[in-house]
Order: structure tokens, then sequence, then C-alpha cells
């Protein structure tokens, strides 16, 4: 085994002590009251709001040095504040300081005929890793949700985000500080070596509980090959749309253009259209001009090329593209069975919408499709944590164990085993 260099020794000693701030800071966040916390995620929403100058001009110098590396604009897109930005990060924070405290919530409560009172009750899991890439709001939203879930977290954000997420943190210290709260308790990695998410990875000596990655697939991928520790895996969002030859006309010529085109570097937006090849013809070709007249490219098969001839001719490539740009892939399949079958196939099992007023359809597409989001006559870009009512989310857990869709403040407890008795022995 190749000794490790300096460089990496200190990054190796560096992020041990974050992981030893971070478990010691762990132990009385676990048992701060609401009121405390609260107090701290409105300290917290306030100094973002007083410091948004500070803010946008750390965030000028990201988009600065990304427009110059030549970065996409979804890249770019993702990566960019503005007032109207800070202001959704600090309705975000002040929306989790409004939810219910999920520590020490009682899920369930049953008696034994022997008389133990079994209870199951929500605590926080520990010390979370949060690896991030562009976006710098994520700094804001995970510190926030791990906070009012009585966790702390380290967090890793993306280097083309650097100084965005450091001016952002320094807020969040600032509100943990006025209420009381250790400092450690939220911590982002002060460096942007690739070495210190490998140390990250590890564990830390055990102080990291869970990790949660969000960004491309190559990052989530990285992380759910090397991790030591339990992943809540955002994978990409390959998100689908069908709509069904019941579909209401106005409907779905909405939906579907607000789906694809109303953000398009977001995981919700919609990447693949299936439409019913037993629709009416004029109103797909009115679906497919929506959206080509909102900018959007089209990949399509031939019966897509038949009505539209300047569209792209789609290749097995774009049934699992995950765009993030103003494209998308389209085709017809011979109603709700061939589309719950291509959606098996292709799908990333994040998010998919089916538009019909047929409820044999609805009922088939919910019942037979396992993605963790699943929408009747809305948009796909509803796939957000902040429009289920989580205040906010730290991605879209596309797994199966634990966490599942948004990873909001109850995703992120765990929970424990009260057992009240009244002297009784086991024969």
């Amino acid at each position: 085994m190749l000794e490790k260099t300096k460089s990496q020794t200190d990054i190796t000693a560096l992020m041990a002590e974050i992981g030893r701030r971070a478990k010691a800071a762990a132990r009385p966040l676990a048992i701060a009251g609401t009121e405390q916390k609260n107090t701290a995620l409105n300290a917290m929403a306030d100094a973002i709001s007083a410091r948004r100058m500070e803010i946008l001009s750390a965030n000028a110098m990201d988009v600065e040095a990304a427009l110059a590396g030549g970065m996409a604009a979804s890249f770019i897109d993702r990566l960019k504040l503005d007032d109207s930005r800070i202001d959704g990060i600090v309705e975000g924070i002040r929306a989790i300081a409004g939810l219910a405290d999920p520590v020490g919530d009682v899920i369930a409560a049953w008696d034994r005929p022997n008389g133990l009172k079994i209870e199951r009750v929500r605590t926080p899991l520990g010390v979370i890793g949060v690896i991030y890439e562009s976006r710098p709001n994520v700094t804001a939203d995970a510190g926030a949700l791990c906070l009012k879930s009585g966790n702390a977290v380290i967090l890793r954000g993306g280097s083309d985000s650097f100084h965005s997420s450091r001016a952002i943190h320094r807020c969040l210290v600032a509100g943990l500080e006025s209420a009381g709260l250790p400092a450690d308790a939220i911590q982002m990695i002060p460096v942007s070596d690739r070495s210190a998410v490998g140390e990250l990875l590890t564990g830390l000596n055990g102080t990291v509980d869970v990790i949660v990655p969000r960004g491309g697939k190559s990052l989530v991928a990285r992380v759910q090959s090397d991790a030591r520790v339990p992943v809540f895996a955002h994978l990409e969002g390959l998100c689908h749309i069908y709509v069904d030859k019941s579909a209401d006309p106005a409907m779905a010529r909405a939906i579907v253009v607000n789906a694809k085109m109303r953000r398009t570097g977001v995981c919700g937006a919609a990447e693949t259209l299936l439409l019913d090849s037993a629709m009416d013809r004029g109103l797909a070709a009115d679906i497919l001009a929506d959206l080509s007249v909102a900018g959007c490219e089209i990949h399509g098969d031939n019966a897509v090329i038949n009505l539209m001839p300047a569209a792209t001719p789609a290749t097995e490539d774009d049934w699992h593209t995950e765009y993030l740009d103003a494209i998308i892939a389209v085709r017809f399949v011979d109603g709700i069975g061939a589309a719950i079958d291509h959606i098996a196939q292709w799908s990333s099992s994040h998010t998919e919408a089916v538009i019909a007023e047929d409820p044999a359809v609805v009922e088939r597409f919910f019942a037979e499709i396992d993605s963790a989001i699943l929408l009747h006559n809305a948009s796909t870009q509803f796939a957000d944590g902040g429009e289920f009512g989580m205040g906010a989310e730290i991605g879209i857990a596309t797994g199966k164990m634990h966490a599942r869709g948004p990873v909001g403040v109850e995703q992120l407890t765990s929970f424990k085993y009260r057992v009240h008795g009244t002297g009784q022995t086991r024969p």
C-alpha cells in the first residue's frame, strides 16, 4: 500500500477533526428543544436576508468562473442566485421553522397482554454527510433540515459553488450561535480537494451515520460505490409524462410545457413524453408545437417525425438520457400498458405523471409503476419537498430503504422503542 503524501495526511486529519466535532455537537442538538431550534432557524433566515449582497457578490465570482470555464446554460441556471432566489431560500428556512418537530414524536403505541406499554418514538439519525454539486441553495436547505430534525451535518458543496456556499454557511453558523447551539452542528468542508469526499465516505472513524448525495449520475454512482455508511441515493431524474387518449386537451398542453420548460435544469423536469397512439392527432400536434414554440428541441420516433418533420429522429440513447436542458424525447405508445412497459424499462424511479380522465387508466398507472413520486393531471415539476409541504428537501431518494421521495425532516429521523413496565420479569 502506497504511503499517503503530506497533503493527503493533512486532509485525513482535517476530516477526522470535522467528524469528531460533528459527533460532539450531535449530542446537545438531539435534545435541543423545538423553540431553541426554531430560534436558530429564524436567525439564519434573518442573516441570509441581511447579508444578501455578500452572498450575491460571492455567487457572482462562482458564476463568472463557470462562464469562463464554458459551463452549460443548465449548469449556470442551477448555480446562479438572484434576489428572488435568495428570498426563496429565506422563505424555505422559515417554512422549516414552522414545521412540526419530528424529534420525540410517538409514531405508534400499544399495550401487551403482560401490561408492558410500548412506544415507537422518532429520534435523530446523528451525523449526516451531504455531498452536492452546483446548487448553493442546498447549503441552506440541508443545514436547516438537519437542524430541525436534530442532526449535525457535514456539508460538502461543489467547487463550482464554493464561494456562494461558504457565504450562506456563515449565515447558518451565525443563527446557531445566536440561539446558543453549537456552531459545529453545521460544518462545511473548507477545502475543495476531492480527497475530502473520499474521507467523508469512509464514515470518519464511525462519526458519520448516513451520506446523502445530491448531484449528477457520476457523483451518486461514486458515493454508492465507495461509501462505507448507509446512503440515501438521489439518482438522476429521468421523469416521464404519459398523455392518454382520455386526457383533457387544454390541461395536457399546459402540463406538458410546464413539466418540461418551467425549469429544465431541475431533477423534476420531464425528459420523456409518451403519447397514446389512440389520441387525437391534432392534440398531439398541438402539444409538439407548444413545446417547439417554448424553445424545446424534440427528439421523436417515426410517428412524431410524421407530425413534426423538423424534429430530430430519436435513438435508443434518448430514452435513458436526463437532458437537464430544453430537449425532450417523444414517442407514441399503444395505451397505458405500453406506457407502463416503457417506464419500467427506462425510468430512474424518480417521478412519473399521467394525464388522463379515465379512472381505470389512472388506477393502473398508480398501481403498476414503482417510482418514488407519481402524479395525476399535474406537472412533474411538483416533485419537490417544498411543494409537498416539507419546507424543503435535501433530495429525492430513489431507493427503497428508509427514505423514498423527498427527503425532509421526518425522513432524517430514525426511531427507538420506549417500553414502560410495572415490575414485569420474563419467565
